[in-house]
């Protein structure tokens, strides 16, 4: 069984205009459509203005230093389910994409069945996705909410409560050199981006659904580079401002067998989503008896030769 906490090691598998609502989701899977919401207004959690560079400690601080020095400030904002929208939303439009995928991993609780199995399956989702001539999965994280536990102390993780982006345009390239060194410099000549795959273990999701800012509504300026410090480096991720044009959305009712894909890192700079904010938040429609969620998320290193 996995232990709760870690995170799984590398594997290389190679082989504008004016916003629109989205519809078209491919969703073959049965939700409860009387339960169903065009909308919910929920509370999300962004940085609050500092003039100290972010920084926190994924493991415990040296003594004497506080474990984070980042304070955060709630936002009530209006959260739209992709399932009662127009149009289907893109990775290289918002930013995210959500999609139909029915893996064949019996237990995502199993280290070594999501290595072998579910690494393989991203691979080949995601060259299909994107037309990428190569992909490495470089991470899996399993997360189980627990009341009162924080994350990263004693127990699982938990979801992720604040509005982050995994990378910068720093860390995106960093992460190559660190995974990939003697294949880097080739490689960062490529269009390289880290997008990450995410589901709920079980479902329908109601508890802490994740929710996803449509990129062409975040501004640069939102972004604020910080610190996560762990005992053997130091990583880079984007912390978020608040901004009341920023749009959000879910999906509502999540099963295992649909998936959000999110853009953690674009090195392409044309126009196209780079950076898609994204959090775990509390949904006031959610039952009492709702199960506490369990979801997987893959980050993963896409290539594409052409650029």
């Amino acid at each position: 069984m996995a232990s709760y906490g870690t995170e799984r090691g590398p594997c290389t598998v190679t082989g504008d205009g004016e916003p629109s609502e989205f519809k078209g989701v491919k969703m073959s899977l049965e939700v409860d459509t009387a339960t169903i919401s065009p909308a919910v207004e929920a509370e999300l959690s962004y940085l609050a203005p500092t003039a100290e560079r972010p920084r926190n400690y994924a493991d415990d601080p040296p003594p004497g230093i506080p474990r984070t020095n980042i304070s955060h400030e709630t936002h009530r904002v209006v959260i739209r389910d992709l399932r009662t929208a127009a149009t289907a939303p893109s990775l290289d439009r918002e930013g995210f994409e959500a999609i139909d995928h029915r893996s064949a991993v019996r237990d995502f609780f199993d280290d070594e069945e999501v290595r072998h199995v579910y690494y393989p399956e991203a691979e080949q989702l995601l060259k299909r996705v994107t037309g990428a001539d190569r992909v490495f999965v470089f991470d899996a994280t399993v997360r189980r909410r627990v009341p009162g536990v924080e994350d990263r102390r004693d127990g699982p993780r938990q979801p992720a409560l604040r509005v982050h982006v995994d990378h910068t345009t720093t860390s995106g390239p960093q992460r190559v050199r660190d995974l990939l060194p003697d294949e880097a410099d080739e490689l960062l000549l490529w269009r390289v981006q880290i997008i990450n795959i995410w589901r709920p273990i079980h479902g329908p999701l109601r508890d802490y659904p994740l929710a996803v800012a449509d990129a062409r509504s975040v501004s640069a300026k939102d972004l604020v580079s910080g610190d996560l410090v762990y005992r053997h480096r130091i990583g880079e991720t984007y912390n978020v401002t608040y901004n009341p044009a920023h749009r959000w959305f879910y999906l509502s009712q999540m099963r295992p067998d649909e998936a959000l894909l999110l853009k953690c890192y674009d090195s392409l700079d044309g126009g196209q989503a780079r950076f898609a904010p994204h959090t775990a938040f509390a949904d006031p429609t959610t039952p009492p008896d709702a199960p506490l969620r369990e979801s997987i998320e893959l980050r993963t290193l896409v290539f594409h030769r052409a650029g």
